[in-house]
C-alpha cells in the first residue's frame, strides 16, 4: 500500500494550491469578501469557506507548523513502507 496517493492524484493539496490556503486565511480577516479572495487565489469560494473553517483560529506559524508535521509524517510513513518491503525481501 502506498501512502499519500489517492485515486491517481499526482500532487498533494499543498503542492496543488502552492500555499494558497495560507494566503487566503491571512487575507480573509473581515476586510475582503471571500469571492474576491477566491478569485485572487484561484480557487472556488467554497474552498475559501472550508479553509476558513479549518484554519480560521490559527495564525500563520501554527499553520506552517501543522504543514511541517504533515510532511514529516508522510516521510515517516514512506520510510516504514520501504523498510517493510526490505524485510519481506529478506524473508524470501
Amino acid at each position: 500500500m502506498i501512502f499519500g496517493r489517492g485515486k491517481g492524484r499526482g500532487r498533494s493539496k499543498e503542492q496543488a494550491h502552492g500555499g494558497a490556503d495560507d494566503r487566503a486565511a491571512e487575507t480573509t480577516g473581515g476586510r475582503t469578501e471571500s469571492e474576491y479572495v477566491a478569485r485572487e487565489v484561484g480557487v472556488s469560494k467554497h474552498t475559501i469557506y472550508a479553509w476558513k473553517a479549518k484554519y480560521g483560529g490559527m495564525d500563520v506559524s501554527e499553520r506552517r507548523k501543522r504543514s511541517s508535521w504533515r510532511m514529516k509524517t508522510r516521510k515517516l510513513k514512506k520510510l516504514v513502507v520501504d523498510l517493510s518491503l526490505d524485510k519481506e525481501m529478506l524473508k524470501a
